[in-house]
């Protein structure tokens, strides 16, 4: 059972960790390109803010965001702006997105996301840990897959797993850390491909942010994974 209360604080010590982090660099740095193409640390940073308010209206019962453009718009604004804006409105629309959550609410009702996505109020929570936890790794700032909590990356696993599950363009898959195992892709009869690496590995090839090379194969090649 998802514990949104346990996600919740979660949620909070990971900004916290990636609000001292970003704190270290400076205008120039926040300018750079982060390890998302196409995108400086200061896009992701504005996403970040921009993300946080757009769950808040989620629970709310709003649109996640007006339109696909408008969230694109607003996150070309807010990139350009210094190292001391960015940082206030990641955490002031943190601060509200924590609001949110802890206020009394039915957390087993269902709710909508981007691209018409339904799930489970009590989920948003742990979506968010997620967003703030990954693009922490794509600043590029000294914080890596491996430094990512165990319990975080079990569950994204889980969760990038289950997404993949029955898409008809992934094979059949089992993927392991040696330890845990996990099956995604199409439901067929054909033979399953055998993934083997580290979890933090497994995670970044999920993730689209490794290419899988520190990962081994049974037997043929690492399947594609179409785009999230």
């Amino acid at each position: 059972m998802i514990d949104h209360g346990h996600d919740l604080a979660s949620v909070r010590d990971a900004t916290d960790r990636l609000l001292t982090a970003a704190a270290k660099l400076d205008n120039a740095a926040v300018a750079e390109p982060s390890r998302l193409p196409g995108w400086t640390r200061g896009h992701i940073l504005a996403h970040l803010a921009r993300n946080a308010d757009a769950l808040v209206n989620v629970l709310e019962g709003r649109p996640m965001y007006v339109s696909g453009e408008a969230r694109d718009s607003d996150i070309e604004r807010d990139a350009p702006r210094p190292l001391d804006v960015q940082l206030a409105d990641l955490r002031d629309s943190a601060a509200r997105f924590q609001a949110t959550g802890t206020a009394p609410a039915d957390w087993s009702r269902t709710v909508e996301l981007r691209n018409g996505v339904k799930d489970s109020a009590s989920r948003v929570p742990f979506r968010r840990w997620g967003e703030v936890e990954l693009h922490h790794v794509d600043l590029g700032i000294g914080y890596e897959l491996e430094d990512l909590p165990a319990e975080f990356t079990e569950r994204e696993i889980d969760f990038l797993a289950a997404r993949f599950s029955g898409h008809p363009d992934v094979p059949p898959t089992r993927l392991t850390d040696s330890t845990r195992a996990w099956r995604t892709g199409r439901q067929t009869t054909e033979p399953e491909s055998a993934v083997t690496g580290s979890a933090p590995e497994l995670l970044g090839w999920l993730a689209g942010r490794r290419d899988g090379s520190g990962l081994s194969v049974e037997a043929g090649s690492l399947p594609a994974l179409p785009p999230l």
